[in-house]
């Protein structure tokens, strides 16, 4: 098959995106596909449209992740490209495939936007809908839900700009309401804390999400094919489960099979799928959770693209459930939305 992958993007969580991306158009080569790695913001420069690589070209592609995300203001200004969601020619590229494998993460390609665009082109995409991109990466609507269909998830309020002066529970975690990897995130413990992480939330957009802080252990559980995946325990060294907890090597643990008993896991998976289905969700992904001290499990968040760096959550569950990598890649695009059979 010709499949693009679809990685970058104009958003904070660019440079995972790369990286994930850069793993996927490898894996896939080595199945034998033909595979064109496209920044949809940079889009296509003159001359460089059907520039398809195979295993035969013995050129993979890599990308390191930093300490920090991008500073979005500056990495535009220093490109001189157009902030936009999609560039030229991508479209025209991507209509000529059979299929895109979307490796975005956040803004650019979680909350639906670029999957309406393909879907009203007719297409093939990998991953969930738009409207499952939607519900998911708002994390006030997929809370909402998740309580009318009886699954716990922490006690929040949204925040508006201007309007919030002082918060209505302590400890709590202030996050922006469609951001992913924890960025912009913070725990406040006390109101010193306060409006220094509303000031970093409101960078990213005009409403942020505080949620209740749940203390304990910290879990996820991947979603493929209708089926969970073992359960992964997240154990980061120092802190919190942060951006650079989350991508750098040696700051955090993480157990797959997670060490609990057959109940909890039962409890966690059934979870995962009640979050996955009323989110109308697609082939693949990835919910979270914590676990208090009394053994009650809190729903935090669905991811519709999770990771798939090397430090990744969902690859460390398919290899658990004996899955590797490549066949992981494989199945997400035999199972894209338009896929022909």
């Amino acid at each position: 098959m010709k499949i693009i992958v679809l990685a970058g993007g104009y958003s904070p969580e660019r440079d995972v995106s790369l990286s994930s991306g850069s793993l996927i158009a490898n894996a896939l080569m080595e199945r034998g596909h033909e595979v064109f790695f496209l920044d949809p913001w940079l889009g296509i420069k003159a001359g460089e449209r059907g520039h398809y690589r195979t295993r035969e070209d013995g050129l993979g592609f890599a990308y390191e992740i930093g300490g920090e995300a991008p500073d979005l203001e500056l990495l535009g200004a220093g490109t001189g490209a157009k902030i936009s969601l999609i560039g030229p020619g991508v479209l025209e590229a991507c209509r000529e495939a059979d299929m895109v494998f979307i490796a975005l993460h956040g803004s650019a390609g979680e909350n639906g936007q670029i999957q309406a665009v393909l879907e009203a082109y007719g297409i093939p995409h990998t991953g969930s809908g738009y409207m499952g991109s939607l519900l998911a990466m708002d994390k006030n609507i997929s809370k909402i839900l998740m309580r009318a269909a009886g699954v716990a998830t922490p006690d929040w309020y949204l925040a508006e700009k201007g309007k919030c002066s002082q918060p209505e529970f302590l400890p709590c975690v202030v996050k922006p309401l469609d951001c992913g990897s924890s960025v912009g995130v913070t725990i406040v413990d006390n109101e010193e804390e306060w409006h220094t992480a509303l000031e970093a939330a409101f960078s990213y957009g005009d409403r942020v999400l505080v949620e209740k802080k749940i203390t304990g252990r910290e879990f996820s559980v991947g979603v493929l094919g209708g089926r969970a995946l073992p359960a992964i325990e997240i154990i980061p060294e120092k802190g919190f489960y942060d951006y650079k907890n989350k991508y750098q090597p040696g700051m955090t643990r993480e157990i797959c099979p997670a060490g609990i008993d057959e109940k909890q896991e039962s409890r966690l998976e059934a979870a995962a799928l009640t979050v996955h289905r009323i989110l109308e969700l697609g082939y693949y992904s990835r919910v979270d959770f914590l676990m208090d001290g009394d053994g009650a499990i809190y729903c935090l968040e669905a991811n519709t693209l999770p990771g798939m760096t090397p430090f990744s959550l969902l690859p460390q569950e398919a290899k658990a459930a004996g899955i590797t990598y490549q066949e992981l890649c494989e199945a997400i695009v035999k199972n894209g939305k338009g896929a022909a059979l």
